[in-house]
């Protein structure tokens, strides 16, 4: 058994460049916080300028204290002691300085992080059904999680920070040129070299960071594939060929980070060596003025206190290019989610919301999912308010695809869907699914309390509302065995539930909400007799006096509706009551046959 790699296209993707659109587009998000940003830089100024006072303190009190002969001892002291006192306030401003700038910039950061959070999930909620068929849920999560972080980065550490290196390098250039032109010129002898070791690390780097964001998305897919078809892979023994895949994967990651604190583990010495070359030329240059007083001691001593400053910036820098790299990354990746336009939009003016009155009538409804792959062809059906309606047929028949299309979780590309003669196109899609209680053959339970889960937190609807619901869906049994009732923690997705406890939660959620449309997806599948016969009574009770459009594979549980629409390969065949059908002697009767068959066959077989 060989195990494929995950499939992340998009995450091959990295910018070579700045895109200087999507920088700009960043910025915005700094627009509400521009007073802090502002003031955060204004810190940096002071930081800078600060940086720069100290060697230059420092040289005085050389020249005009230590190394002053014309002076008496007590008064050279005396002045030690003042410029002792004057740095020691410096760096004491300093720290307060970067305290407040640190806290600045990483509240901004949490801010802009906060802000992006909710306008992705906000983004997310918008968006059809068919964005999220075609995207796993692992690289969403990505988007919202990982992509932000990397975003928070940048604000906190990257854009701000760059003006501050920006400032201490110019500032320490200028000091170095009115300290002595001569000297400053032979320390910059060493920038060439500086710029040749920058380029090439910030290539490999960037080349480094592509290969590992890629190995790092194959690791996380194949981890969630795993985990979730854990079952499969204890069923078929496949543990240790999936643990051999995962090392395999594991290690592959492991190596590219390698490759990456290699660069950085040459790169840092590199620069230090560089210093270093720049220390000694100081150091020669600067020590013959010195012995030709052309040079002061306490100006060579500030020279070295520069460069030893002078080649901070350009390491950080190198470092905040690879930040920026890094973000403009993420940042495609996000603005390309939030630039999706959701395919399921209200009109600008929308109907207002009446109550259901009359039907729900699908006039010549022709759908495809795919270019003119129909799915449904030229579907005409009419529900009367409080009919109920059951859809069966094969499977790919369109069954599902109706409800969704009543739903609007697609739209039509030929013919209309009117509910009291209104085109749902017309109506705000959140109105309209209000008025529908839907309830699934897969139930989705959220982790939380029971009571969360049937109210989904809305609340508008009383404790009352949510257990009498429960009751009428014969709930609220099995509920109130839990010790803590209502309010008992569900684990993920339900786990620890039946698949018939979820369905009756499932009927009390859509019951609670007081539907006037009920639609039932395969509600009583995959049940046992006992529960289905819990479900069935309940049905029973929620459809009185309600429409309701029901599928089911299951014959036997839809005998008593009103009406039953065969669907084939997209197309309405049949239409009548359950006797009505039996006697045409058509698709219904073979179905129906075929069910009966089945079930005898199983009980003899168990027999």
């Amino acid at each position: 058994m060989s195990w494929g790699d995950p499939v992340v296209p998009d995450e091959e993707v990295l910018q070579k460049s700045l895109d200087w659109d999507l920088f700009r587009r960043l910025l915005r998000y700094l627009r509400p916080y521009r007073g802090r940003v502002i003031l955060a830089i204004g810190l940096l100024l002071v930081l800078s300028g600060l940086a720069i006072l100290g060697p230059y303190i420092l040289k005085l009190a050389i020249d005009r204290s230590i190394a002053n002969d014309s002076l008496d001892a007590s008064l050279r002291v005396s002045m030690l002691l003042k410029f002792s006192a004057f740095y020691l306030c410096v760096l004491m401003l300093e720290f307060v300085t970067r305290y407040g700038q640190m806290i600045l910039t990483t509240l901004v950061g949490q801010k802009v992080m906060y802000d992006l959070r909710m306008e992705i999930f906000s983004h997310l909620q918008k968006l059809s059904l068919t964005y999220f068929n075609r995207n796993p849920v692992g690289r969403l999560m990505t988007r919202v999680t990982g992509d932000v972080e990397v975003l928070n980065e940048l604000f906190t550490s990257g854009v701000v920070q760059i003006f501050g290196d920006l400032f201490l390098l110019g500032g320490i250039v200028a000091a170095m040129m009115l300290l002595d032109v001569k000297l400053a010129l032979v320390v910059f002898t060493v920038l060439p070299v500086i710029f040749i070791a920058t380029g090439i690390f910030r290539r490999r780097v960037r080349d480094s960071y592509r290969d590992v964001r890629t190995r790092l998305a194959k690791l996380n897919a194949f981890l969630q594939e795993s985990i979730t078809g854990m079952t499969v892979i204890h069923l078929f023994g496949a543990e240790a060929r999936s643990f051999d895949r995962f090392s395999f994967l594991n290690g592959d990651h492991r190596d590219a980070h390698l490759r990456t604190v290699f660069y950085y583990a040459v790169f840092f010495p590199v620069i230090e060596v560089i210093g270093a070359i720049a220390t000694a030329l100081i150091i020669w240059y600067g020590g013959r003025g010195v012995l030709s007083e052309t040079l002061t001691f306490g100006a060579l001593a500030a020279f070295l206190q520069y460069a030893t400053h002078f080649f901070r910036p350009i390491r950080d820098l190198s470092e905040k290019y690879n930040v920026l790299q890094s973000a403009m990354a993420s940042s495609e990746r996000i603005f390309s989610l939030l630039d999706t336009e959701p395919r399921i939009v209200g009109p600008e003016k929308a109907l207002p919301f009446q109550p259901f009155q009359n039907a729900i009538e699908f006039d010549n409804v022709s759908f495809a999912y795919r270019d003119e792959d129909w799915v449904l062809c030229d579907i005409s059906l009419t529900v009367k308010k409080g009919e109920r309606v059951a859809l069966v047929g094969a499977t790919g028949s369109g069954k599902t695809t109706m409800v969704n299309l009543l739903g609007r979780f697609y739209d039509v590309q030929k013919g209309a869907i009117r509910l009291d003669g209104i085109d749902l196109r017309d109506m705000d899609p959140h109105d309209l699914r209000r008025r529908m209680g839907t309830v699934l053959q897969d139930v989705f339970l959220f982790s939380g309390s029971v009571d969360r889960n049937i109210r989904l937190g809305d609340d508008t609807i009383s404790r009352e509302e949510m257990k009498e619901a429960a009751r009428i869906a014969n709930a609220h049994t099995f509920i109130e065995r839990f010790s803590d009732g209502y309010e008992h923690e569900l684990q993920e997705r339900g786990s620890g539930l039946s698949t018939g406890e979820k369905q009756l939660l499932a009927f009390s959620r859509a019951l609670v909400f007081n539907p006037e449309i009920f639609i039932l997806d395969e509600a009583t599948s995959n049940i046992d007799s006992e529960t289905e016969h819990l479900i069935q009574e309940a049905l029973e009770r929620i459809l009185v006096g309600r429409t309701s459009l029901v599928i089911a594979h299951r014959l036997s549980t839809i005998q008593n509706v009103d009406r039953i629409v065969v669907l084939h390969h997209g197309e309405i065949r049949e239409m009548g009551t359950h006797q009505e059908l039996l006697r045409q002697g058509g698709l219904y009767k073979r179905l129906y046959d075929l069910e009966i068959r089945s079930a005898v066959e199983s009980t003899g077989t168990d027999g």
